[in-house]
């Protein structure tokens, strides 16, 4: 038998793709005795020490640039095929030269359960030329490798204090380490390997700004929801050259008088609208609408680094003091924004309603557009209420008045449908030019608002069901029906007050809407409203419709602002490529990975909402830092087996009552009254209650705002309040458990009274979804 040489070894490991131990190669090449095996182990030996192959666990052989058996993989998405790709994690591509592609064999139930972004354990077996294929063994989390915080200095050197209220040590910053951070400036932070997980050494990457400045708060949120501030060089250059389109094929809507209506303090005008009557007789009381949106799909191409970075992103993000946009400002804010008296390119839908509100017929156009003009909510209620001004004057009869009679028809049809009538005040945090929170402001909702909302509303139905008419790719906006368990709480507040939802089965949105209705009446209105909006499913982007049930829509999509929505430019690619309406319309790959793109987006819209939620908190505690041991009036917002939630009443800003703050007493969370009852004395403090609180602590850093109520022994109760669950003698009940839902207050520990202030209010506040328009 002749022994193998080095070229036929290299053979052997390279076809199986694996690693082989020397009984396997003895094997593959019928290799028997000692004397022969011994002449192998050189040769292997002589391999090894000349690079060729190199030993895995000290046992089995593989081709030296080849991937370990078992590594280490990162998720990168789907190809054409369907197929699930991956790279190996922490690949340095400038020092190691491409990644090689790593095919993920798809699991027994024919589908992936990884998406992009998942790391995953795999088996791996080389299959060609820098190509792999992976078994997953197991799915396994991405290694935090960085942290924000501020820096700070003790006796023995620099640290470095995360702004997470969960974090439980600090990190050590080696002076040469720092990159010219200062003391309390807030940094972000790589984590260097270390072997302990105490007390890590970190290397300041980033300096954000300092902790005392204002306009450092919304970029703490910012950064700690993984958010990215500034769009890479690459993506803004990108935008060098971009100009208008000429009209070409486009449809000419230049001479049609469409307008924009936005708030005051908008920068980007995504939508502009026009209506009239429909002169065809055979459609008597009915309208013809216009809604002309950016045509944004023109300039973000599918795969380009622009679109990269906007599905990174996947919408744009609203801070007190900024906007952290999907595009970059020559987008945003200058050729997908139609401002007045320049031509911008559209994509457009006509719309016909019949007087009953239902759409009857539509088409979609790609266009180019000329504003007539740029109005505020505000100016246009003005002047359909008799105060007009310079601008909206000459617009009253041909722009403005039609408008408003198409809105109420629409308004008509949506009352008849049953949509879901939640009309709860929204608040504005409202920042000076120093980026200072000077006050709250209540949103006004005019009329002006609605006339906008049926519009758009209407026009992501067309969107919807211009797609289905032509069985193309749809990301839709849906909206679940309340789960069961959520009615159930809610029936027992309701039934409270009065109020009865259906025994069996879900209730429809007009059932809801006839409950609210009689809530307006009463003195808890407010607060049914809010368990109401509380019951109701969060609303995702999916390719499978479900229907919208908020809405009562049977078919419903994102279509209107494409310039902060990646889910509005996938529904803009598709009609483009549906309707045949030129370049720039959906590709396969995106057809392929539509599952994976809409579960992306309705991650990036969950991670922005947590990202303003969280710079509120802090403007609300920056606000409040000067005001420790002022009293202020509030109303219990969110009950917890931990303490209680306030909203302030003049400002809106939340805080937190700790448990162990409240009057002596076992306190039972009753999870179907939304209270906290006291066993032994019967206490209530009820959602919604009136309480008077005083500020004990507030921290702009760590958005820890906490609450201690000023005569608490009286108990915080609802008016009108029927419960079924307590007496004034005492709770009682059979599920009581003081390990799950009790807590003891009144007892004071080692750490203070409200306990470890980085740990007392960590768990999230209720909160509610946004308006879906």
């Amino acid at each position: 038998m002749t022994l193998p040489d080095t070229d036929s070894i290299l053979r052997l490991l390279e076809t199986s793709g694996v690693a082989l131990s020397k009984r396997d190669i003895c094997t593959a090449f019928k290799i028997k005795g000692e004397a022969q095996r011994i002449v192998l182990k050189n040769i292997l030996r002589e391999m090894e020490d000349d690079g060729l192959v190199i030993r895995e666990d000290g046992k089995s052989y593989k081709i030296a640039d080849t991937l370990p058996t078992v590594c280490v993989a990162d998720i990168t998405g789907l190809d054409l095929d369907g197929d699930l790709l991956a790279t190996p994690a922490d690949w340095q591509e400038d020092v190691q030269g491409p990644p090689p592609r790593i095919e993920i064999i798809p699991e027994r139930k024919g589908h992936h359960a990884l998406m992009a972004g998942d790391r995953a354990l795999v088996r791996v077996r080389k299959i060609g030329h820098n190509l792999y294929e992976a078994a997953v063994l197991k799915k396994v989390d991405a290694v935090k490798a960085k942290v924000l915080g501020f820096i700070r200095k003790n006796k023995n050197g620099y640290l470095l204090s995360p702004i997470d209220r969960r974090a439980k040590h600090d990190f050590d910053v080696p002076s040469t380490e720092l990159k010219g951070a200062q003391i309390d400036q807030v940094v972000v932070a790589d984590i260097l390997p270390g072997r302990s997980d105490l007390r890590k050494k970190v290397r300041v990457s980033e300096i954000v700004g300092d902790i005392d400045d204002p306009k450092t708060i919304s970029l703490m949120a910012l950064y700690e929801s993984g958010l990215r501030p500034f769009f890479p060089e690459e993506v803004v250059q990108s935008t060098d050259g971009m100009v208008v389109p000429l009209l070409g094929t486009r449809t000419d809507l230049r001479d049609l008088p469409l307008v924009t209506i936005d708030g005051k303090d908008a920068r980007d005008f995504d939508d502009a609208v026009f209506a009239e009557p429909d002169p065809h007789p055979d459609n008597d009381g009915g309208y013809h609408l216009v809604v002309a949106i950016a045509d944004v799909a023109y300039y973000v191409t599918a795969g380009s680094p622009l679109d990269k970075e906007a599905y990174l992103r996947g919408n744009s993000t609203y801070f007190p003091d900024r906007v952290l946009p999907m595009l970059p400002e020559k987008l945003s804010n200058d050729l997908c924004s139609l401002r007045p008296h320049e031509p911008r390119a559209t994509l457009a839908v006509h719309m016909w309603i019949n007087a009953r509100g239902q759409l009857i017929r539509y088409k979609f156009v790609r266009g180019l557009m000329l504003s007539r003009a740029r109005l505020t909510y505000e100016q246009v209620q003005a002047a359909i209420d008799g105060h007009e001004d310079a601008t909206t004057a000459p617009l009253m009869a041909d722009v403005i008045r039609p408008l408003y009679a198409a809105w109420k028809v629409l308004d008509a049809a949506r009352v008849k449908r049953g949509a879901l009538d939640l009309d709860i005040p929204e608040r504005k945090i409202v920042v000076n030019e120093a980026g200072e929170m000077t006050g709250v402001a209540v949103r006004e909702r005019l009329d002006a608002h609605k006339v906008i909302e049926e519009f758009m509303i209407l026009a992501n139905v067309a969107a919807a069901m211009a797609l289905e008419d032509k069985r193309a790719p749809c990301v839709y906006r849906i909206h679940d029906r309340p789960t069961g368990d959520k009615l159930m709480m809610a029936r027992g507040f309701l039934e409270a007050f009065g109020l009865y939802l259906p025994k069996e089965g879900v209730a429809g949105p007009a059932q809801l809407n006839h409950l609210l209705t009689k809530a307006k009446s009463m003195q808890a209105g407010f607060l049914i409203s809010e368990i109401i909006l509380r019951s109701q499913a969060q609303a995702l982007y999916h390719p499978e419709n479900i229907g919208h049930f908020g809405l009562a829509l049977d078919k419903y999509a994102h279509f209107t602002s494409p310039i902060r929505r990646y889910a509005d430019l996938i529904v803009h690619r598709s009609l483009i490529k549906a309707y045949d309406l030129g370049e720039g319309g959906l590709s396969d790959l995106e057809s392929v990975k539509l599952f994976e793109m809409a579960d992306h987006i309705s991650g990036t819209e969950r991670t922005s909402a947590e990202a303003e939620r969280n710079a509120v908190d802090r403007f609300t505690a920056a606000f409040l830092k000067d005001k420790i041991g002022m009293e202020f009036v509030g109303r219990i917002s969110g009950v917890t087996r931990f303490g209680l939630f306030i909203k302030l009443q003049d400002t809106g800003a939340d805080g937190l009552v700790p448990i162990r703050s409240l009057p002596s007493d076992y306190y039972v969370h009753d999870e179907a009254n939304h209270a906290l009852v006291g066993k032994r004395t019967g206490r209530v403090f009820r959602l919604g209650a009136p309480v008077l609180v005083r500020i004990i602590e507030a921290d702009p850093v760590t958005a820890s705002t906490v609450f201690e109520l000023v005569n608490g022994e009286a108990g915080a109760e609802v008016d009108g309040y029927k419960s079924k669950g307590h007496s004034s003698g005492g709770y009682s009940s059979p599920s009581f458990r003081r390990d799950k839902n009790t807590s003891r207050s009144g007892k004071q520990t080692k750490k203070g009274k409200f306990g470890d202030k980085k740990r007392n209010d960590k768990r999230k506040k209720p909160s509610r979804p946004k308006r879906d328009d």
